[in-house]
C-alpha cells in the first residue's frame, strides 16, 4: 500500500482546498486529457462548465446550464424537478461532489437526461416520500457507476463480465489483463467514485454494467468514445430496463481496474481478499 492510500477504517473526508494533487491517482487520466484539469489553478468555474455545455439540450426540452447552489436557495422544488423543469443543474461551488457530477453531465448527457427523466416517472408514479425500487437503483449507478465495455466478438473479452460477476478477479485482471485497454474498457460513471477517489483507500467499491461495443470502438478518440458512449448506454438503459433494480449492478473494486491505480501492477494486490472478496456462497 502506497503513502497515497487511506486507510479503509479512517472516515472519507474530501478536502476543502483546490488541488491537482488527485489527478497523480491515474483513473483520472481521462478527466485530465478531456478537461486539462492540470493547467487549472483554482476551482473551476459554473461559467466554465457553462461554456462547455453550450448546446447541451435534456430530454425534457430544457437547455443544460449548471446554477451555484446558493442563488436557488429559495427553490422549494426537489433536486430532479429542478434540473427537469429548468435544466438548470445546481451545483456547490469548490466542492469535489458537485465537480465531478459537472463532468458526467458533460460526458454523458444523454445518459444523465436519461435517468433524470427516470427520477421523474418514478417521482410522478409514487411520490416524493418513499423512493421506489428503481429510484433507487438510478441513483446508486449515477453515484456509484463503473461501466466495462466488451468486445462481444472476442472470445476472451466476452468472458470478463461473467469472471468479474463471479468475483474471479485474478483471472479478470491478471490473467487476462492484456485485454484491458483493447478488447476491453472501464469509463467511470459514478462522481461520488470519482471524489472518494481524490483519497484512495482499499475498499472503494462500484458498480458495474457491463456494455458490449463491437471493437472499432478502440480506435475512436477518447473524445470519440465518450459519444459513442454515451449513445449506447443511453440505449442500453432505455432498451434493457436495467436500472429497475439493482440486481444487474455487480461490486467492482475499482482500485484493481488495470491501469487505473498504480499499487495494482503488482499481481499480488489481488490477493487482499477483504478488498477483493471471493463470491459468496448461497447456503
Amino acid at each position: 500500500m502506497t503513502d497515497k492510500t487511506h486507510s479503509a477504517n479512517k472516515r472519507f473526508v474530501a478536502d476543502t482546498h483546490w488541488s491537482v494533487a488527485f489527478l497523480d491517482v491515474p483513473l483520472f487520466a481521462h478527466l485530465d486529457a478531456l478537461f486539462s484539469l492540470s493547467s487549472h489553478s483554482e476551482w473551476p468555474s459554473v461559467e466554465w462548465f457553462n461554456q462547455l455545455s453550450d448546446g447541451i439540450v435534456l430530454a425534457s426540452g430544457q437547455k443544460l446550464k449548471f446554477v451555484a447552489n446558493d442563488d436557488l436557495a429559495n427553490e422549494t422544488r426537489y433536486y430532479e424537478q429542478i434540473i427537469y423543469e429548468t435544466g438548470q443543474v445546481p451545483t456547490r461551488l469548490e466542492n469535489w461532489h458537485d465537480l465531478f457530477g459537472a463532468f458526467i453531465w458533460l460526458l454523458f448527457p444523454k445518459t444523465k437526461s436519461l435517468l433524470n427523466q427516470l427520477h421523474i416517472n418514478e417521482i410522478n408514479e409514487f411520490g416524493l416520500v418513499e423512493r421506489s425500487t428503481a429510484r433507487n437503483a438510478i441513483t446508486l449507478f449515477d453515484e456509484c457507476g463503473v461501466i466495462v465495455t466488451y468486445d462481444p466478438t472476442d472470445l476472451l473479452a466476452s468472458q470478463i463480465p461473467v469472471l468479474l460477476q463471479t468475483h474471479q478477479w485474478s483471472d479478470a485482471f491478471v490473467t487476462h489483463r492484456a485485454l484491458w485497454g483493447n478488447q476491453i474498457n472501464a469509463f467511470m460513471f459514478g462522481h461520488a467514485n470519482y471524489e472518494m477517489a481524490t483519497k484512495p483507500y482499499l475498499g472503494l467499491t462500484g458498480k458495474v454494467l457491463f456494455l458490449p461495443l463491437i471493437s472499432e470502438f478502440n480506435l475512436l478518440s477518447l473524445k470519440k468514445q465518450y459519444q459513442e458512449l454515451d449513445d449506447a448506454l443511453c440505449n442500453h438503459i432505455s432498451d434493457n430496463q436495467v436500472l429497475i433494480n439493482n440486481k444487474q449492478l455487480s461490486p467492482m473494486p475499482f482500485l484493481g481496474i488495470p491501469n487505473w491505480y498504480d499499487d495494482n501492477q503488482d499481481p499480488q494486490f489481488y490477493h487482499n481478499t477483504d478488498y477483493f472478496r471471493p463470491k459468496r456462497r448461497n447456503t
